[in-house]
């Protein structure tokens, strides 16, 4: 498959050389003290009164050097990993909304952990999907366990890789501890981590934080995966022109990336990216708008400059229901990072600009990627795709209906939808005129009702429960 590039010859250049003068003049505020003395013990120049830090753009070209091309998900399954760009694309669940549209009732609510589980049992069923990231936040959560209400019942009910965040250091141990038990033990947690870690330490314009900077730096000290997220705001956190909004971006991801080969070079990262541009008539939010799907393009265009995998929450929409609007948006938004060179989407189930998680979104994005995979396999070009002994056998006027060609290639050539209607309106009418949304909620409540071959065994599940006690039931129920 050919791809589309937004920037021109040079232009790449251009972009990483205001990139590197930015970080070099303008230089990055660092709030965390250790991530100040990295820099420091690798030639930046570090104002401890402000916390700003400029690297030179020596420092920049030396440790660019050690960036590598791919980057691993691990599952519970080994069937499950993932590696991009080789298995790209990838299809992750968007994260951490506070609500959920509730399938019952149609009203919003706050999320809980049973929801979560909920959710992964579905993941690990629809093929569209290749990772887990926690969708929702877990308002049970008992105190002290607001990241462990999320990821127990994640790592329980799904067999692919999952992905999420935590709060601080603290919150981050007792996650790993539940990992390795899950795992078997440190060893073999060490050899396969279940889980990838998210920190989103670059905050617009241009700082890095403390908790989620010095996570990444735990996390990359032990060979554990993780990688950042940088998010400009085109007219609040970033310039109102998409180029300024880009180099912006791009300076953060750099930064990132370079604090990560300080503490060990070769580890692993994503260039990953939310870039948007605010709808300046309110100030609102707009991560649906199209100019999403051509910064995220631009953005993995400079991914492939640094020979990275690339990435980034996109798909993403405003609307607050299954409609129109959600469709577009995402669709749009979608097969422009395909064709943009994007590895791995954050895509599947939010609405309301990442705010409200919706059971039947996530079923009919999980469709959407399969969409994009196939988009990936394009024609598969050879000689005997050609088919011309095919077309010879059928000759003038006849019909390829009952030929073993066309048996032998139907399942393959052409994807089957689950949600998409594809019956003759007298048909649709007689089933009850329902729409994507009612069908994608019946395929949920479907795959809910089923046995759930993900569980965790009685055994693992009883050394997780005497370590963390009050620990929420994880269990999914529809």
């Amino acid at each position: 498959m050919r791809y589309a590039e937004l920037l021109e010859p040079g232009e790449s250049e251009r972009i990483h050389d205001a990139s590197e003068e930015l970080l070099e003049s303008v230089g990055i505020q660092v709030r965390s003290e250790k991530a100040r003395g990295i820099f420091r013990r690798h030639g930046c120049r570090v104002d401890n009164r402000s916390g700003v830090v400029r690297i030179p753009r020596a420092v920049v070209d030396q440790y660019r050097q050690t960036f590598v091309p791919t980057f691993t998900f691990t599952g519970r399954d080994p069937a499950f990993d993932k590696t991009i760009p080789d298995d790209s694309p990838v299809i992750i669940t968007a994260s951490s909304a506070p609500d959920i549209i509730d399938p019952a009732t149609g009203k919003l609510r706050r999320a809980t952990s049973a929801d979560i589980a909920n959710i992964a049992f579905l993941v690990n069923e629809l093929p569209g999907y290749d990772v887990f990231s926690t969708s929702t936040l877990a308002h049970d959560a008992p105190e002290g366990q607001f990241s462990l209400a999320r990821f127990y019942p994640a790592l329980k009910n799904c067999l692919k890789p999952v992905r999420g965040n935590t709060t601080d250091m603290k919150d981050l141990q007792r996650v790993l501890e539940l990992g390795a038990i899950v795992a078997g033990g440190q060893a073999a947690y060490r050899e396969r981590p279940l889980i990838t870690h998210h920190c989103c330490a670059a905050v617009s314009p241009l700082t890095l934080d403390i908790n989620s900077t010095e996570a990444m730096i735990y996390l990359t000290e032990r060979d554990l995966p993780c990688y950042a997220t940088v998010a400009p705001n085109a007219g609040m956190t970033a310039p109102m022109t998409l180029l300024g909004t880009l180099t912006l971006g791009n300076a953060e991801f750099l930064a990132v990336a370079i604090l990560k080969q300080m503490v060990k070079p070769q580890s692993p990262n994503i260039y990953a990216s939310l870039a948007t541009v605010a709808d300046m008539r309110t100030g609102s939010y707009a991560p649906g708008g199209i100019e999403t799907g051509i910064l995220q393009m631009a953005h993995s265009q400079m991914a492939h400059f640094y020979n990275v995998p690339s990435g980034g929450y996109i798909g993403l929409s405003g609307a607050h229901c299954n409609d129109a609007q959600s469709g577009y948006e995402t669709g749009m938004n979608i097969t422009a990072a395909m064709l943009g060179r994007t590895h791995m989407f954050n895509t599947g189930g939010l609405l309301s600009s990442l705010m409200a998680f919706d059971y039947a979104k996530v079923v009919i994005d999980a469709e959407m990627g399969l969409m994009l995979k196939r988009l990936k396999r394009g024609l598969e070009f050879s000689e005997q795709r050609l088919a011309l002994d095919v077309i010879a056998e059928a000759g003038h006027g006849g019909s390829y209906l009952e030929l073993a060609h066309t048996l032998e290639n139907m399942r393959n050539a052409a994807l089957t939808p689950g949600v998409a209607t594809r019956q003759m309106r007298g048909n649709w009418e007689e089933n009850g005129r329902l729409d994507a949304s009612a069908r994608a909620l019946q395929e949920a409540a479907r795959i809910l009702s089923a046995d759930n071959p993900a569980v965790f065994s009685p055994e693992v599940d009883a050394r997780i429960r005497q370590r963390f006690s009050d620990l929420v039931a994880g269990d999914a129920r529809w």
